[in-house]
């Protein structure tokens, strides 16, 4: 798929890995939804202004199935189709297990795992109808692997997986394509709420001893989306630690 022209909603890229992702697709001459949960401020905007393509923001909820709806109904009056989404809105409640909540699983699983099978339903119809569409994904080598204290993540991560494995079946036919990235520790905001010397231990067991940047996963999620003949695949950037 030729990238430039093209219109992306990127879910939760206000920040991190996210907005990262809009600026890579920018750059390469897309138009961009940004979302979160907030308002999407001028001065965010502002920073696409040099790339010459039409940047929005849409606040909205990906938890809510209505809220989803509304949000890719306004994005497709707006721009006129959303040909590629990105599944990024995410969050973590680390707990051990015994120590975790009825909530506090459903509350990572609503977002991380049912925020994309609203967005994704949301866009699916007119994608299949047009016979062109790419779907890529956030999930986590976590979602590969487990890791302690993170039951509620892991179990979301690895359920997208599963989900995107089915949707890339059902819509190849169609020439929608849906893909999934794998980051590793990545330098965010979340990877910066992590102890010094647990980060240090994690960097440890990569291979390639050092975390991955946000413009990486980025860089890769523009490439998956311009790929015509792969799909249902997974894809782990996380410089070697899932080998």
């Amino acid at each position: 798929m030729e990238i430039q022209n093209k219109n992306v909603f990127i879910t939760g890229s206000t920040r991190g890995i996210g907005l990262a992702i809009a600026h890579e697709f920018a750059r390469l001459g897309a138009n961009i939804v940004l979302n979160g949960r907030s308002a999407i401020s001028d001065e965010l905007l502002s920073e696409f202004a040099a790339y010459d393509v039409k940047a929005v923001g849409i606040s909205g909820d990906v938890s809510s199935y209505e809220d989803a709806k509304r949000m890719i109904a306004e994005a497709t009056e707006t721009l006129g189709s959303i040909d590629i989404l990105v599944n990024n809105a995410g969050i973590t409640n680390d707990k051990l297990m015994l120590k975790m909540t009825e909530e506090d699983f459903e509350r990572v699983l609503k977002i991380n795992l049912i925020g994309s099978f609203n967005m994704t339903q949301s866009v699916l119809k007119a994608m299949t109808k047009a016979r062109q569409g790419a779907i890529i994904n956030i999930s986590s080598v976590v979602g590969l692997n487990g890791n302690i204290g993170q039951a509620n993540y892991a179990a979301s991560k690895a359920g997208l997986i599963g989900f995107t494995k089915s949707v890339a079946r059902e819509v190849a036919a169609r020439n929608v394509r849906v893909n999934v990235v794998a980051p590793g520790l990545i330098e965010s905001d979340m990877s910066d709420a992590i102890p010094e010397k647990m980060k240090e231990a994690m960097i440890a067991q990569i291979p390639m001893k050092r975390a991955g940047k946000p413009e990486e996963v980025a860089s890769l999620v523009a490439f998956l989306a311009q790929q015509e003949y792969l799909t249902g695949q997974v894809v782990a950037l996380d410089g070697g630690m899932s080998m």
